[in-house]
């Protein structure tokens, strides 16, 4: 049984929107790691969210499998990749967890921490396999015609620039303050257009790119693979568009991938990271941010911030929530609250 259920596929009645369920866990990720915001510590922040998503995700009624999660078993004891959660009911769902994407940001204090899944329907989620890293570009649906990886980003900047009525002083670009973008960012500049460097956090800067009236027109650079599947589940549900190739780091990584299969030339579309028809999106802020705020806590209390998106009725909302702290530390046994 997939997510469509038999009386929705005739037409009598809505089903369930799993996304609706996911912000609960998102915020229990969101509620635990924000009380190591600004301590130095980013393993125990996103170990603090792994295992109050954990927590969660085991009280929803779904068959679930963990295509992008934490890493291989042997070195992540909860949300590893292959892992089955949910309480084996239907439906049957692929997940892709970021518990804290940001986990730097968080232990830093810096803004645009976040807690992130999605779910579609089985087998229909890209599994990177050994490849961590890819080349990523992605923009709202007014340049989504645009991106490719076969002219050089200074061209694709001008026609952005001339598609938006104007020059390249008008395009601006997010991207990640990496050493490896050297060269890239260096043909930006050239081109003449705006660079906005994020120090983490692609996920949010795909969403950044293909949503209107954040001053973003285009995502470039190499970031993390599961993050692209993850942007690709949001964008199915905003709009636009990300591409994205496959970049090994090293020569081990590349022979992985070439006898696992994987062609490491092709072109990935948002419809080929995650090719189902209904899917499910949810994220909550940790600190806050240009898409979200962050938990903030007053006394007795605590609030989150978080979207939640479905692609088969495109709906999109903000959803605001009140937390009775000493509550919440009851009900999970004071992980957090």
């Amino acid at each position: 049984m997939g997510i469509i259920s038999k009386d929705v596929r005739s037409g009598s009645k809505p089903d369930r929107n799993l996304a609706l369920e996911m912000v609960r866990v998102t915020e229990s990720a969101a509620l635990a790691a924000s009380r190591w915001v600004g301590r130095g510590d980013k393993l125990a922040a996103d170990g603090a969210a792994v295992d109050a998503m954990r927590l969660l995700l085991d009280t929803v009624p779904m068959d679930g499998i963990v295509v992008i999660g934490e890493g291989e078993k042997d070195e992540a004891p909860m949300l590893y990749n292959g892992e089955n959660i949910g309480d084996g009911s239907p439906p049957v769902v692929d997940i892709a967890v970021d518990p804290l994407e940001g986990t730097t940001l968080t232990a830093r204090g810096f803004g645009g921490a976040m807690a992130v899944i999605a779910l579609s329907e089985r087998g229909s989620m890209f599994d990177p396999g050994p490849c961590v890293y890819m080349e990523k570009m992605a923009s709202s649906s007014e340049f989504s015609d645009l991106l490719n990886f076969d002219e050089p980003i200074g061209d694709l900047i001008r026609k952005i620039g001339e598609r938006k009525g104007g020059g390249t002083e008008d395009v601006t670009l997010t991207v990640l303050a990496r050493d490896r973008h050297d060269e890239g960012v260096a043909e930006i500049r050239e081109a003449g257009a705006t660079i906005r460097f994020i120090t983490d956090g692609d996920v949010q800067g795909a969403l950044l790119a293909v949503s209107e009236d954040t001053g973003i027109d285009l995502l470039w650079g190499i970031g993390g693979t599961p993050e692209g599947v993850l942007a690709a589940a949001a964008i199915k549900c905003l709009g636009g568009e990300i591409i994205g190739k496959l970049w090994p780091r090293n020569d081990e990584e590349r022979q992985a991938a070439l006898d696992a299969g994987y062609d490491l030339e092709k072109t990935l579309t948002s419809a080929e990271l995650i090719n189902g028809k209904d899917v499910f999106f949810a994220a909550t802020g940790v600190t806050d941010g240009d898409l979200l705020d962050g938990v903030r806590r007053s006394k007795g209390f605590a609030t989150t911030e978080s979207l939640v998106m479905r692609s088969r009725s495109g709906t999109v909302r903000k959803i605001g929530a009140r937390h009775d702290r000493a509550k919440l530390r009851e009900v999970t046994g004071g992980r957090y609250g």
